[in-house]
């Protein structure tokens, strides 16, 4: 059985394509999400996939928020993410503080630039119950939304975002750096056969160690990325420094959960319920190791 993995297309995928490349006996196909994880989680609820590389936050908040679609297999990216906060070229928002009480852009409720626009209001200080969103699906009708002043901002990853603000389009007015290591892996705990899923992420170990070592982070990555995404390789260098890949992407760390979890309770983003949440709800323990 081929596994339907879905991913979205950003550099942080590199060793995930590289894999792709090499995989003669097609053990997996990719299905490409561009919304981003809020379509990663419906796409898995909606047996369109089987396996999702997704960021950290959405991912465990909506097990948090009762979904059985998905339990958590594995970790992709063990450093943070740094979300720009992005406006539209020529409104009046100079910075963070000024997105007050104003109407946020979302890609999907449940998405990544939903629960890290509840961080940024913890962070500010503002009440959680008053902020509004308003969804516009990609990165295209986001950057549209900013401009025609239907929003205030959106968040989105700074490297993906930056060549729209290099080229007019949009400006970063802040950024708010993920408190949490950024990816992880998800499957759904029935259509996803754990023999399957343990051979798919020992071998894209072997990728992301690959990726992840010095000697190709000088020449290979970069070559690789800008082969493949186009990005200037000032952009890729840089973001290179501030990257790094798991040993075992089929390990995760505890606290990775525990401390997510707590994040997004301050936040107002998830309740608890009685008795607080228990780490191995959120694991398929046939597949992963906890540590």
């Amino acid at each position: 059985m081929s596994l339907r993995v879905g991913y979205v297309r950003e550099h942080f995928s590199s060793p995930l394509l590289q894999y792709e490349a090499d995989d003669d006996r097609k053990t997996f196909t990719l299905v490409e999400c561009p919304s981003g994880t809020g379509q990663l989680i419906g796409r898995l609820t909606n047996d369109e996939i089987d396996v999702a590389i997704a960021l950290t936050d959405p991912l465990i908040s909506g097990i948090a928020k009762g979904s059985e679609a998905y339990k958590l297999v594995g970790s992709y990216v063990n450093t943070p993410l740094n979300w720009a906060v992005i406006t539209g070229k020529d409104t009046k928002y100079q910075s963070i503080a000024d997105l007050k009480d104003t109407t946020i852009g979302i890609s999907r409720h449940g998405s990544g630039s939903q629960t890290m626009a509840y961080v940024m209001a913890l962070q500010q200080g503002w009440s959680t119950n008053d902020l509004q969103f308003k969804v516009n699906n990609d990165i295209r009708g986001l950057i549209d939304s900013v401009n025609d002043g239907s929003t205030s901002a959106f968040m989105w990853e700074w490297f993906t975002t930056k060549p729209w603000v290099d080229a007019g389009e949009a400006r970063f007015i802040g950024s708010v750096p993920t408190p949490w290591p950024s990816w992880m892996i998800a499957a759904h705990p029935t259509r996803a056969p754990a023999d399957g899923l343990r051979v798919f992420l020992e071998k894209l170990s072997g990728y992301v160690r690959a990726f992840d070592s010095q000697e190709n982070r000088e020449k290979a990555d970069v070559e690789f990325i800008k082969d493949k995404f186009g990005y200037p390789e000032e952009d890729i260098t840089a973001w290179l420094k501030t990257v790094g890949y798991p040993v075992d992407c089929a390990t995760i760390d505890t606290k990775v959960i525990q401390e997510t979890l707590s994040v997004l309770e301050k936040a107002g983003f998830i309740v608890s319920p009685d008795g607080g949440f228990k780490v191995d709800h959120f694991v398929n323990a046939d597949v992963a190791k906890l540590a």
